[in-house]
């Protein structure tokens, strides 16, 4: 296997995992995102322990897409491989502060402070719980939108995958970007039926790019596949 096939590879993997993870680890997350007295009841931590492990997989797994693309897409446009490999970091780190965020209310639950008011216990964990709700707008939405715009771009444009696919990047990263913008004005809530529609595109765009690169690869040089170019622009 050639280096180009590994990289390919390594990155169709590293797709797949960011949403087997990520979906994974919401539905984990259930038992404290959804019961707003958590911290002072009995409890799920193991299952919200192991939404946090799922959550670290899907932070390394956001930064592997980046750093297997990013040597071969480089040669495409090193600003824009660079912006993405920077952005595609900063994801990870947004979504590791939401990580902190709940393990912390795990904490208030284990080894409250002594004398802690209850009150104001249910307050600190309410409060650490919205901090996790607005990284996951900040960073699976106005970030991934503007990093799937970036490689979708340099994919598209180097023909490395085919053009359906890059430009299915193209169109899902502002969509969801405009999205996560209505959100934050309160147009509707992020898991709504708008905000699920929304983010389709990128999903597809996602899976559609992790089956290629962990089946086929880059195309050769970046030029379409087949016995020429001019017939291959006419599939295309």
């Amino acid at each position: 296997m050639s280096p180009s096939r590994k990289l390919a590879a390594a990155a169709g993997v590293c797709f797949f995992v960011t949403h087997v993870a990520s979906i994974g680890g919401l539905v984990l997350y259930g038992p404290v995102l959804g019961d707003p007295g958590y911290v002072a009841g009995p409890g799920s931590d193991t299952r919200v322990l192991l939404g946090a492990f799922f959550e670290v997989l899907l932070a390394l797994s956001v930064v592997g897409t980046a750093l297997a693309l990013h040597p071969v897409v480089k040669r495409y446009g090193a600003g824009a491989a660079a912006g993405y490999l920077g952005l595609r970091t900063l994801e990870a780190a947004v979504i590791c502060v939401g990580i902190v965020s709940l393990l912390a209310v795990v904490t208030l639950r284990r080894e409250p402070a002594p004398g802690a008011d209850p009150s104001a216990l249910l307050a600190a964990a309410q409060a650490l719980v919205a901090v996790h709700d607005w990284t996951f707008l900040l960073g699976p939405n106005f970030v991934l939108g503007a990093n799937t715009v970036l490689v979708a771009s340099l994919l598209y444009r180097s023909r490395l995958v085919p053009r359906p696919i890059a430009a299915l990047g193209l169109a899902g990263g502002p969509l969801i970007f405009v999205s996560a913008t209505a959100v934050l004005f309160g147009a509707y809530g992020q898991l709504s039926v708008w905000g699920s529609l929304a983010a389709l595109p990128v999903f597809a765009w996602e899976l559609a790019l992790a089956a290629w690169l962990t089946v086929k690869g880059f195309r050769p040089e970046g030029r379409p596949a087949g016995v020429g170019a001019a017939a291959s622009d006419c599939l295309q």
